[in-house]
């Protein structure tokens, strides 16, 4: 899935509620779309919750949570979606969505792992 976030941000910009954040993606078979998420709840060093206002899925909602841990933080997400079209949607979903999103959650763990480190218990 092509991801480009098209928000004006940089390394200093600090998530709030209410902050909507653009991006242009590519969900399947390379037609590109807009969608937009909000940040609706924030607890700063815990968690915060964005949702989509715009886009392919029916209902995204996905939690970030953090968690101080010896030796680093432990990061945790929690994501509901929904496709649209019914038993079509559903199709599609076994068949790719969950996939791509798998993919998705996979490559961001392996980047922050390269960017910080695993963590070893």
């Amino acid at each position: 899935m092509g991801f480009k976030v098209t928000s004006p941000y940089d390394a200093d910009t600090k998530v709030y509620e209410g902050m909507i954040i653009t991006y242009k993606i590519t969900p399947i078979f390379g037609i590109k779309m807009g969608w937009m998420t909000e940040i609706t709840h924030v607890k700063e060093h815990d968690y915060f919750v964005d949702e989509q206002r715009f886009g392919p899925y029916a209902l995204w909602h996905h939690e970030h949570h953090f968690k101080q841990i010896t030796g680093g933080v432990l990061m945790t997400d929690i994501l509901n979606y929904a496709i649209p079209y019914g038993v079509i949607g559903r199709l599609s979903n076994s068949l790719l969505v969950k996939h791509k999103i798998q993919r998705i959650f996979n490559y961001r763990e392996k980047a922050i792992n390269e960017l910080f480190g695993v963590f070893r218990r």
